[in-house]
């Protein structure tokens, strides 16, 4: 293991302790209340939300192979991996704050359309990703590791302990797991990412929050994909 290798495996275990730590009190404040209101929502609507976010993301999945770079290149060391990681970060992310500062000034309707447009820049940024590290995203495998990286960077803490359990055992983990509980998915995106961006909606100062809010968005996203890919390369190394 080289030098890079190393600081890499340190600081993969150091963001990993970060993310497990407890919440903020507003942070949780928030999710408690969020859960709340979930409890009095009736399960058709529910079942309604699941299965628009279900064919929303299998849709934004698919079609990320036609939107984003064909032209990925699959470097050897993982020093060079997640260099061009963070190329195709920067790029995403800043087409993030754009996408978030011009439906932002719109106020809430105009506001409305920032989720499925996030939502295609991310799953665009996770495909390239997964490419750059050597694996398909078209087969089903690699398409529900992209999911559980999205998790990781956009849930609870109790949720997100739950999904560093999967993916730090990916290989062992894949095979139990037949279909995405797309409830859960949904609800815990949706909770966390009303609390970062309720004020998006808000005229006049949404161009500024739906910037900013997008940009930590892709950031906390990278952050996750370079944990969960790195986690996968280490495990084949010691395998």
């Amino acid at each position: 293991m080289n030098s890079f290798e190393n600081q890499a495996q340190n600081d993969m275990d150091t963001w990993k302790r970060k993310k497990l730590k407890r919440s903020g009190i507003l942070n949780r404040t928030a999710k408690r209340a969020q859960a709340k209101f979930n409890s009095v929502i009736p399960d058709r609507v529910h079942t309604v939300i699941t299965d628009s976010i279900k064919n929303m993301v299998k849709v934004t999945l698919a079609g990320s192979g036609f939107t984003s770079s064909n032209k990925v290149a699959i470097p050897e060391s993982l020093e060079e991996k997640e260099k061009h990681m963070g190329e195709r970060l920067a790029f995403y992310r800043k087409a993030a704050a754009l996408e978030g500062a011009g439906t932002g000034a719109g106020g809430i309707f105009l506001g409305l359309t920032d989720f499925p447009l996030l939502l295609s820049i991310k799953m665009k940024y996770l495909y390239e990703a997964a490419k750059i590290h050597g694996y398909d995203p078209s087969s089903y495998e690699e398409r529900l590791f992209m999911l559980y990286i999205f998790q990781l960077a956009f849930s609870s803490d109790e949720h997100r302990r739950e999904v560093f359990a999967i993916i730090d055992r990916w290989d062992e983990n894949k095979e139990e797991l037949a279909e995405m509980d797309w409830k859960v998915f949904q609800q815990e995106y949706r909770d966390y990412i009303d609390f970062v961006k309720m004020f998006q909606l808000i005229p006049g100062i949404g161009a500024v929050v739906g910037a900013y809010a997008n940009y930590g968005l892709l950031e906390e996203l990278g952050e996750a994909a370079v944990y969960a890919y790195r986690r996968r390369y280490f495990n084949r190394q010691s395998s």
